[in-house]
């Protein structure tokens, strides 16, 4: 059970993380070779919008990484105070930025191109912050598949019930 739990908490961080790096190597290296992309990559709203997107990839890497970590020493997987004392003030700051985000949403949509790819970057920042801090928005394998049927809908996600518990 342990190798199992090791195993898929180590996917978990590993997945988090390789997104986060997947997503700054196309930004700075894919993208920039599209005429189009001029007027988005460089625009203080998109670029604020894809800092925030990758500040809460890596949290969600550096939450299962800790995880992983503590179950690879023979340590129950909550967190201590000490590490959840981190992820709440990473929860505040989301929602700070989120909200500063609205303007540059208002913004996009009366004044400049590329509301949509602005959109795209918002909407995944925000989508990411409510898995990893509300409800669970990822089922990946069959297994959780059929576990989402039978609980009959979405359920807190278990960073939140980790917050909430404290």
């Amino acid at each position: 059970m342990k190798a199992r739990a090791q195993k898929k908490l180590f996917g978990l961080w590993t997945g988090e993380l390789s997104a986060a790096i997947l997503f700054a190597v196309l930004w700075f290296l894919y993208i920039p070779t599209f005429e189009w992309s001029a007027h988005y990559l460089t625009t203080i709203p998109h670029l604020f919008a894809f800092c925030m997107l990758e500040y809460i990839l890596f949290q969600g890497s550096y939450y299962w990484y800790l995880k992983w970590k503590r179950v690879k020493q023979g340590n129950s997987s909550s967190l201590p105070d000490s590490y959840l004392s981190r992820f709440r003030f990473f929860k505040k700051s989301n929602l700070v930025l989120l909200v500063v985000g609205l303007p540059f949403l208002v913004y996009q949509a009366t004044f400049s191109k590329g509301l949509y790819w602005y959109l795209f970057l918002y909407g995944f920042a925000m989508v990411e912050y409510i898995n990893y801090y509300h409800i669970r928005l990822s089922y990946m394998s069959t297994e959780e598949m059929k576990e989402f049927i039978r609980q009959k809908g979405f359920r807190q996600s278990i960073l939140a019930r980790e917050l909430d518990k404290k």
